[in-house]
């Protein structure tokens, strides 16, 4: 399972049309991406890595996360093991615990216990009857606690909404060897004003979010910063600007310790699929 390099995540590959999100895949497959990311915020996730994985040969699908508050552990190894048979060891479950304003609004008070409910859901992948082997696993860890059991339990971390220096602090809490894969979210425009327009609204959504506002504040940002939006948060969150300043921010989260990143492509229409900015991503990286 080739994990270096940089990688996409993408939501339209997850919602949008299964016979567009299966072309734009064998296109990101060509164009030399290492891992396709997808989102889970209910419905039929592993069919989409299904699609995804059937319309490519070489490329990694990752869940970005899979949601453990709407699966079963032995559905979801079940599903791993019949996807790892026909496809080979190319689908990487990363996991995540979700938001308690995201599970509370199913039912209040259900969220509870994040790291206990995190190990017990590992257990059950552990105990199914064709387990998910560690190294075919990461999980969404942000802070020092689901760091630390991401190297312990799985293949490594996969941090979302970060900036380099978690990265480094990432890296550290690992310690060497485990995977560290964050996202990185772009908006290719070299105007600030188009940037902010684009990147604003969809980082406030984040920012409601206890665990990423937590994280950001553990960063040294202040509540100012994450109440405005200030410049100084959406620089960091957010790498815009052309193809050079992309790569930058890549080079930035290696030398921080980044084992592989995944980048996010914003735009106006953030339901369209960005495929003239893959290609031009693609033709910078090589």
């Amino acid at each position: 399972m080739n994990l270096n390099g940089v990688g996409i995540w993408s939501s339209p590959l997850r919602y949008g049309d299964p016979a567009e999100a299966a072309d734009a895949a064998s296109e990101l497959d060509e164009l030399g991406f290492t891992a396709l990311w997808i989102p889970d915020v209910g419905g039929p996730v592993l069919d989409s890595v299904a699609n995804l994985l059937g319309a490519t040969s070489n490329v990694v699908v990752a869940t970005g996360i899979l949601n453990m508050w709407m699966h079963e552990p032995h559905d979801v190894a079940e599903a791993h093991a019949r996807l790892t048979a026909e496809y080979g060891p190319r689908f990487l479950l990363g996991l995540g615990i979700s938001h308690a304003p995201l599970i509370d609004a199913q039912e209040a008070g259900r969220y509870r216990k994040p790291l206990a409910t995190t190990k017990a859901f590992l257990d059950g992948l552990d105990g199914a009857e064709k387990p998910v082997p560690e190294d075919s696993r990461v999980l969404a860890a942000l802070g020092p606690k689901m760091l630390a059991l991401s190297a312990e339990r799985s293949r490594g971390a996969h941090p979302y909404l970060v900036t380099p220096e978690h990265t480094a602090v990432a890296r550290s809490a690992l310690g060497d060897g485990p995977l560290l894969a964050p996202e990185q979210t772009v908006v290719m425009t070299a105007d600030r004003d188009e940037a902010r327009s684009i990147g604003t609204p969809w980082l406030r959504g984040y920012l409601a979010m206890p665990n990423y506002a937590n994280n950001l504040r553990r960063l040294g940002f202040s509540d100012d910063d994450l109440d405005s939006v200030s410049d100084r948060l959406f620089d960091a969150i957010i790498a815009w600007g052309d193809e050079s300043d992309v790569l930058a921010r890549i080079d930035q989260h290696r030398a921080a310790g980044a084992d592989h990143v995944c980048l996010q492509v914003l735009q106006a229409d953030q339901r369209a699929v960005p495929r003239a900015q893959w290609r031009r991503i693609a033709d910078a990286l090589r």
